[in-house]
């Protein structure tokens, strides 16, 4: 018979009831007055494990109350983007009872929230009978954020009792590098504007290579005219020359230690991958051909050349897969294996950072070896943390050193960045706000240059 009975109780499910916060602190104000009528009136000890014994009887009535949950259910989107907004809801319907407050909480991936935890509120909807909440979140890192369980409390009326449920997810976020800058108005305008002035003049006028020739007109550049030919007709003419089009680039991304620290809660390695980005469309817009170069100790990935803008999420997709890397990265076999894939003269965009000379100086001798055959673009993000310290007010000692430190850093970084600009290399140096922008600009300026080919 006890066998049989302890077989029937492991059979029953464990009640999922539990007290609330309220409750623990009625339990808490309770516990010294029982101290207290234990030791004036011992005889009277009985009131405190009736009103224990009571108060248990309140939170499972309670409880009981705030009734069973018939369907719960996590929705999240499948795909989401680096420092974007990602909502995540949980939707409820209960049996027939009275719900005090409904609560959920989300064990999930701390690429898209800190500590790995969300937990929010839900609100009747009286529409559809049910609860509804939500939480926004702000993805840190790329990568696949998995969602492994779910919590849902909800209270009766009195607020002492709750019921909990638990639910194990198999869902996953894919955490996409930032496109919001390719989506910018400014960028669409930007490319607006030159779409415009590739039609009307289609793509003469700017590069070296001789196309035709053309009577010259009030507003024109007088040293494309063509002084020969204008002599032979006895009429001024000019030169139209065809525009550079079909270039290589190629987006270079330490993604070492210095690039994994964080810039406005960002790693730089995810606020660089938005610029190329950015550019890598506006220069696939204008006829030329990207590739992107992920490297740490190693190399990472190396994607071919793509040349219609209609490919370009295989570029996204690539700029996905750059991994984060506590590490030094190793300049001389990442530049030496790119080197020896480039069959032609490139743009190198280089995006990286570093921390002092010392460190810098493998990437400056191998930047030196590389400049001689490519043309090389230097991308650094501005550090806003060590202006802010250069700019405190030394009210004592280590705010003093503090500054000092920041000060003297600072220094070499503008030596490492002159050596740079001595050896040929172009250099951009900005916020990350604007580095992306920037970035366009000089690669504006360096395809009008006819500098690549």
């Amino acid at each position: 018979m006890l066998s049989r009975l302890s077989f029937l109780l492991g059979k029953i499910p464990p009640l999922p009831v539990v007290p609330t916060q309220r409750a623990a602190w009625i339990i808490a104000a309770f516990a010294p007055l029982a101290l207290v009528i234990g030791a004036v009136s011992p005889g009277l000890w009985i009131i405190a494990p009736v009103a224990a014994v009571g108060l248990i009887a309140l939170i499972l009535i309670d409880a009981m109350i705030a009734g069973k949950a018939l369907s719960w259910e996590v929705d999240c989107p499948v795909d989401t983007e680096v420092g974007q907004a990602t909502t995540i809801s949980l939707s409820a319907r209960f049996r027939a009872g009275r719900v005090y407050s409904a609560k959920a909480a989300l064990a999930l991936d701390p690429r898209i929230a800190p500590g790995g935890r969300a937990a929010f509120d839900l609100a009747e909807e009286p529409q559809d009978a049910g609860y509804l909440g939500s939480a926004t979140l702000f993805p840190e890192r790329r990568g696949t954020a998995d969602l492994s369980k779910a919590w849902l409390r909800w209270t009766g009326p009195l607020g002492l009792g709750a019921r909990q449920v638990t639910l194990t997810l198999d869902k996953a976020v894919r955490i996409w590098p930032d496109l919001s800058p390719v989506r910018s108005k400014e960028l669409q305008t930007i490319l607006r504007d030159a779409q415009t002035g590739l039609i009307a003049r289609r793509i003469r006028g700017e590069g070296t290579q001789f196309e035709a020739l053309s009577e010259y007109e009030s507003g024109m550049d007088r040293r494309r005219i063509d002084w020969k030919a204008s002599a032979r007709h006895n009429h001024l003419y000019a030169r139209e020359n065809e525009s550079e089009r079909n270039n290589q680039i190629v987006f270079a991304f330490d993604c070492g230690q210095a690039m994994c620290e964080p810039v406005d809660g960002m790693p730089r390695i995810d606020r660089a991958v938005s610029a190329a980005l950015a550019c890598a469309y506006v220069a696939l817009k204008g006829g030329d051909r990207v590739a992107l170069f992920g490297f740490a100790q190693r190399p990472q990935i190396m994607t071919p050349f793509i040349s219609d803008s209609r490919a370009f999420n295989r570029l996204q997709g690539a700029a996905a897969g750059l991994d984060y890397t506590a590490a030094e990265p190793n300049f001389t076999l990442a530049l030496a294996t790119l080197t020896a894939k480039l069959q032609r003269r490139s743009l190198i965009v280089l995006f990286s950072d570093f921390t002092d000379s010392t460190a810098a100086e493998l990437m400056i001798e191998s930047l030196g070896r590389l400049v001689e055959k490519h043309l090389v673009l230097f991308v650094t993000i501005a550090d806003s943390e060590l202006e802010g310290f250069m700019d405190e007010e030394p009210g004592d000692i280590a705010t003093l050193a503090r500054s000092v430190t920041a000060e003297t850093l600072s220094h070499q970084r503008r030596l490492v960045l002159q050596r740079l600009r001595q050896m040929g290399v172009d250099v951009i140096e900005a916020p990350w706000r604007k580095i992306g922008f920037d970035l366009i600009d000089r690669y504006f300026l360096i395809k009008n240059s006819e500098a690549i080919g």
